[in-house]
């Protein structure tokens, strides 16, 4: 189906939504706005009696209701009014559990929304210390890993798998006990206009997408205790495709755009289009393929990040063994970064762990596998300024001894992970047909690395690359074990 077809099929389907859809205020089924009423039992018969006559839109106006876990279903639309709060209850048991647990489901449904310039308050962070509490107390049984309660016994705020036609337009998201909002195996999902405030607890992801087939985010600001957009994929015969991200802004104490943690299935057809990130701890944009799925025709254009702990990190990875993945054909372009000289998001409640040390600031990161390289990945209109003030005395990782950088396949990935690096702008390692074109790298303070170092690399290119604040070496691009490299 072309574009224009597409487009024309969305906007019949949303102006027949619109003929037929009624509003339902909600005082109408006897739903209280007082935040101390629960309120569960008469929002589901809510939904259950516009889902049974039509379809329509349960609007909240002025207030706080409280409730547990609320199942959304098809031709349903939550909208809530500017002043409504949707209020999760405290209460763990007041939660259900399918795959995962959450506030508000959708399973297996099509056309449902939540709209409107009202908040949804998962409370997380007290919903998750109650969960502890539980826990200590013997009554609750729990992994109670890393010192906190397992992510699928907390409540993420919304949970919606198997779904088609999802919209989430202008609401304000925040303090979940777990990932925010989980969209999985879902189809044509548009995400528009939100606001995500949640720094409430641990793997407070603002979005994660999971084996989706058109799925467009957009105009949203993500402030996240943990990766911001967060693309996924859980199923070897799934993958991710058809994703739009445009004009977000993202801050997190991981990364800003990630893709992908799981990696068992792929990534295709990715565009990340004029996207601004700032105070983020990890990297500004992170991707992954380390279960044995793929990663391939991949966008990113007009990205600004600044105070952020790396700038772009591609890595290959063998978590299981004898599953390679593959992370070929990426174009990124007219990119703006500022690393941070010290850690980028501190102060702030649940900020990225101190780990991985002792190193120096990260370059930017390529790191295939042996024998399996990343590949076609090109770089123009690129600008990065780094902190420099290196200290070969703190750290150092020698142009002498690049074959003791561990390869460490089945680590979990980031771009600290291999700790000290040879380089202070780029490290690239086991990859062929990488393009590098109008590249400007600034180092602020005298740094004793290379610029940039390349290991196992070949069939390369770079034209019209500015150095600026070499500091510690003649040689601003060192290549090891590499052939048919152009520098112009």
């Amino acid at each position: 189906m072309s574009i224009q077809k597409a487009v024309v099929v969305v906007f019949m389907f949303f102006q027949s939504f619109c003929v037929f859809a009624k509003d339902y205020p909600a005082s109408l089924f006897g739903i209280h706005s007082d935040g101390i009423t629960l309120n569960t039992r008469s929002i589901q018969a809510a939904i259950d009696y516009i889902n049974g006559n039509g379809g329509g839109r349960l609007v909240f106006y002025v207030g706080r209701y409280l409730s547990g876990s609320i199942h959304l279903k098809s031709n349903v639309t939550i909208h809530l009014e500017e002043g409504a709060v949707l209020a999760g209850s405290l209460n763990p048991y007041d939660y259900d559990k399918k795959i995962f647990t959450a506030f508000i489901f959708a399973y297996d449904q099509d056309s449902v929304s939540i709209t409107g310039q009202g908040v949804i308050d998962g409370q997380g962070r007290t919903v998750a210390r109650n969960l502890v509490n539980l826990i200590h107390g013997g009554i609750l049984k729990d992994l109670f890993r890393y010192d906190r309660p397992q992510e699928d016994h907390r409540p993420m705020v919304i949970n919606f798998r198997n779904c088609t036609n999802v919209s989430i337009k202008g609401v304000t998201i925040r303090n979940s006990a777990s990932w925010v909002q989980t969209y999985d195996q879902c189809k044509n999902v548009l995400i528009d206009s939100i606001r995500v405030d949640s720094k409430a607890y641990w793997n407070n992801d603002g979005i994660d997408i999971a084996d989706c087939d058109g799925v467009r985010i957009t105009n949203s600001y993500i402030d996240a205790a943990d990766d911001g957009i967060c693309l996924k994929s859980h199923d070897t015969k799934a993958f991710c495709n058809n994703i739009y991200v445009r004009n977000n802004t993202i801050r997190s104490s991981a990364n800003a755009v990630k893709f992908g943690t799981a990696t068992n299935g792929g990534f295709k057809n990715i565009q990340i289009i004029n996207n601004r990130v700032f105070d983020t701890y990890r990297s500004a944009v992170a991707i992954e393929a380390v279960d044995g799925g793929f990663v391939e025709n991949v966008v990113i254009d007009s990205l600004k990040a600044v105070n952020t702990g790396n700038a772009i990190f591609l890595r290959l990875g063998e978590r299981v063994a004898g599953r390679k993945g593959k992370l070929e054909n990426v174009k990124i372009s007219n990119v703006y970064v500022e690393i941070a000289g010290s850690k980028p998001d501190a102060g702030y409640e649940y900020e990225g762990p101190i780990e991985d040390m002792p190193r120096n600031t990260s370059p930017l990161v390529i790191a295939g596998l042996p024998g399996q390289y990343i590949s076609n990945i090109s770089f123009k209109n690129i600008e990065i300024k780094y902190p420099g003030g290196g200290n070969a005395m703190f750290a150092n990782a020698a142009l002498d001894r690049l074959d003791s950088i561990p390869e460490i396949p089945a680590k979990y990935p980031d771009f600290s992970m291999f700790k000290e690096l040879p380089a202070w702008g780029i490290y690239i390692r086991h990859a062929k047909g990488i393009s590098f074109s109008n590249i400007t790298l600034r180092c602020e303070k005298k740094d004793y690395r290379s610029p940039i170092v390349l290991d196992d690399v070949h069939q390369s290119q770079f034209s019209a690359v500015s150095i600026k604040g070499t500091g510690g070496s003649k040689n601003n691009i060192y290549k090891y074990k590499s052939s048919d490299v152009t520098v112009k």
